[in-house]
């Protein structure tokens, strides 16, 4: 078992399954997370009753965050390391570089990951961890109660992309999470070799559309917001 384990760990193609099997798992965080933020749209009750519920729940959440963690760090690892193999292997760049088949999203793979990374920690010091120094509101995010005294996650939602900057950069983390996952979707189905030439064109569309449709639906929430969604809840 060890052996096999280093084995993948050590060779090229070992990497590729490290990273196309993390961003799998990655990849269903992300529709699930979806669903559970599109409840904002069922109200303040809905919402504030699936926040409470994993937040009372640490036996559940805190396995599924630390999971997270180790796929996330195991895709950046793997990245890193495919990117300076691949580097290595062509220690002279192109005299003269010419774009053929490969997609802006592929050629900025590497790129938008990294400031995917960077978003994802703002997001996390922003709605879960709720700094508020970050937030700016000049509200403390922690202090929001609903009237069953739980944590007012409606709110929160709405006083926090009601500011333009934040829903800005929002916006624009998702656009490049969903350009990321355009391509990494259909690298991940050609990786664990489920691509041919049968159904690959099928896999690539599937990975497109997708990634549009995840990105229109993290999107409508703080479009939503901005344009007059939950007002209520600022008074």
């Amino acid at each position: 078992m060890l052996r096999l384990l280093k084995r993948l760990f050590a060779s090229s193609v070992g990497k590729k399954y490290i990273m196309a099997v993390s961003g799998c798992l990655l990849f269903l965080f992300v529709i699930a997370h979806l669903l559970g933020n599109l409840q904002i749209f069922l109200g303040p009750e809905v919402i504030n009753r699936y926040g409470h519920f994993l937040q009372t729940n640490p036996e559940l959440i805190w396995p599924a965050r630390l999971g997270l963690l180790v796929m996330v760090a195991l895709h950046i690892w793997a990245a890193i390391k495919l990117t300076a193999e691949n580097r290595a292997a062509r220690p002279i760049g192109y005299a003269q570089y010419e774009v053929v088949a490969a997609s802006y999203a592929s050629r900025t793979m590497f790129m938008s990951g990294l400031i995917i990374f960077v978003f994802i920690i703002y997001h996390l010091l922003h709605f879960t961890v709720q700094v508020s120094a970050i937030n700016l509101t000049g509200e403390s995010f922690v202090a929001f109660e609903d009237p069953q005294k739980r944590h007012d996650i409606f709110k929160m939602m709405v006083v926090g992309f009601s500011n333009l900057w934040v829903s800005g950069f929002y916006l624009l983390g998702m656009a490049l999470l969903c350009l990321h996952l355009s391509h990494g979707a259909s690298s991940m189905f050609q990786s664990i070799g489920w691509k041919n030439k049968t159904y690959g064109g099928f896999l690539d569309k599937f990975a497109r559309v997708g990634a549009l449709v995840i990105f229109l639906g993290y999107c409508s929430i703080p479009v939503a917001i901005l344009l007059g969604y939950g007002k209520g809840a600022l008074k």
